[in-house]
């Protein structure tokens, strides 16, 4: 795929994405008015959804399973909007423009801000969770698994710790240190952005690991 195809490609997929991004955020029954404005402030109107991207195109390899590659994809940038709603915040990265926009502490509060990240992260494993099947239940967990760990303590999550500890430290951090660092804040979810589609088709063990690398 040359450039100019990929970034078509990439385009087509955001603009999906997007759109069922608002779909599934207005759905706010029970929900109060100011967490769903903070939710949508943070997760729409702007981003590559790349991680949505690499899914679809891992999952097209594998499967025609396009309701819980969907749902997954979802699942996935749901859990990247939280984190960059978290990572702005004042006792993190202290940001207060995103895309050229206040991030949501800065429009909705801090308060908000942390809550609208937990929401976000719920949401995602609700999503992959919702509308079990027997052909499709041990699929899910897996996902649900794999998700949990590349976005917790040993992924994502880490790496931001990583990184803040990083920032602070006398010496500056090594070329081995910062590897580390993005190689959890930000490669965790690429990998299983990656990953994904083959668990959802069913793919042989050599097959995830070689898309996970």
């Amino acid at each position: 795929m040359d450039a100019a195809k990929f970034k078509a490609e990439l385009a087509k997929t955001a603009g999906e994405v997007e759109k069922q991004l608002k779909t599934l955020l207005a759905k706010a029954e029970a929900t109060p008015t100011l967490l769903t404005e903070a939710i949508q402030h943070g997760s729409l109107d702007g981003g590559k959804r790349l991680r949505p991207f690499l899914l679809h195109a891992s999952a097209a390899l594998f499967t025609s399973e396009q309701d819980l590659v969907r749902d997954t994809a979802l699942a996935l940038e749901c859990i990247h909007c939280y984190s960059l709603i978290h990572d702005d915040l004042p006792s993190m990265d202290n940001d207060e423009l995103r895309r050229g926009r206040p991030t949501v502490w800065k429009a909705k509060g801090e308060a908000l801000a942390i809550l609208a990240g937990d929401a976000l992260q719920a949401l995602a494993f609700e999503l992959i969770c919702q509308n079990p099947t027997p052909s499709n239940a041990l699929i899910k967990a897996e996902l649900a698994k794999c998700l949990a760990i590349a976005s917790g303590r040993a992924g994502m999550v880490g790496g931001q710790v990583r990184d803040l500890a990083a920032e602070n430290q006398a010496e500056p951090a090594t070329f081995t240190d910062v590897l580390q660092i993005h190689a959890q804040k930000t490669g965790a979810l690429i990998a299983f952005a990656c990953e994904a589609g083959a668990i959802i088709g069913g793919a042989e063990p050599s097959a995830r690991q070689a898309l996970k690398l």
